[in-house]
């Protein structure tokens, strides 16, 4: 997904600061949605990915839900409700995904990954928490973003092991800029979306490395 950054700029700091995250911290150029997504990516691969973000993103407790119990001074918070409704649609998804993709590819150091994976389930479950105002609904922000590039992987290993694809649950490129641009509240909570923003790309970041380095792993098992 390319964040159309200029109209986001367009919107305000708010939005220009996400907008900016976006193009340099966001996944979606990560390379390996590139190799995930290609049609020659191998299925294990695929496989592999689908249960991380089962692990990461697949619980009943979501970043949506929790944003939403905060209250932002400020801020037209609307868009959560129906986000958080969505999201619980696309860990459905996964959910159906993980079944038909079979068990989880054997590959080395799996309890390093397992710890990797708790590690990054508990960081955003911190960002949700944060007594910081804005911090949760900056991540929020990002996981949209981000799960434009995610759902992209979701639906490659839809059409390799032959599951119904769902539509997108989640609201798309146009809608992610309306809501970052939405942002009129103080520099303060300003500044606390864009550290929330960062932190939960930095997190999907590492998520992307780790499920590289394991494929490369298995290749030279």
């Amino acid at each position: 997904m390319a964040i159309v950054a200029t109209d986001m700029q367009r919107a305000g700091d708010g939005a220009s600061s996400i907008a900016t995250l976006a193009a340099s911290d966001g996944c979606a150029r990560h390379p390996w949605v590139a190799q995930l997504t290609h049609p020659a990516a191998p299925g294990r691969d695929l496989a592999d990915a689908v249960h991380a973000l089962c692990a990461v993103h697949g619980r009943h407790a979501d970043l949506f839900e929790k944003a939403g119990y905060r209250a932002v001074p400020d801020l037209d918070q609307r868009w959560l409700a129906p986000a958080a409704g969505g999201f619980a649609r696309e860990r459905a998804y996964i959910a159906a995904l993980t079944a038909a993709v079979g068990p989880l590819p054997s590959t080395a150091g799996q309890a390093e990954s397992d710890a990797a994976f708790a590690a990054m389930r508990h960081a955003f479950d911190m960002l949700a928490s944060s007594e910081r105002t804005g911090c949760a609904t900056g991540a929020a922000v990002a996981l949209l973003i981000d799960w434009q590039a995610f759902r992209a992987i979701l639906d490659a290993a839809a059409d390799r092991f032959s599951v119904d694809t769902p539509d997108p649950a989640l609201p798309d490129e146009v809608a992610i800029v309306r809501i970052a641009a939405a942002a009129g509240a103080t520099p303060a909570i300003l500044r606390a979306m864009r550290f929330g923003a960062q932190q939960a790309f930095a997190q999907h970041r590492g998520l992307l490395d780790l499920l590289e380095a394991r494929a490369i792993a298995r290749n030279h098992h």
